[in-house]
């Protein structure tokens, strides 16, 4: 199972926030707030959700709205958070 990380955050964003949309139709760099509804609760189920889908451990600082703009730049955080060192 050797998914993109964006592909594998649309399935979560989808499961997560109860979307009823196909995760594939999720735009990767369309605005995850102005398009999808996401708020400030559904940014702290993301959160959960992407501590549990990559093992990663989110501190206070990492909570940028940049961050979780769209589906790119959570993806490029991802990445980031898993990069060693």
């Amino acid at each position: 199972m050797n998914e993109r990380i964006e592909d594998r955050l649309k399935s979560m964003i989808v499961e997560r926030l109860f979307l009823k949309i196909p995760p594939e139709s999720i735009q990767e760099d369309a605005s995850l707030i102005d398009v999808y509804g996401v708020d400030s609760v559904s940014l702290l189920e993301l959160v959960v959700g992407i501590e549990e889908l990559f093992g990663i451990q989110l501190g206070d600082d990492d909570f940028s709205v940049q961050h979780f703009e769209t589906v790119s730049s959570l993806a490029a955080f991802v990445r980031q958070k898993q990069a060693p060192g």
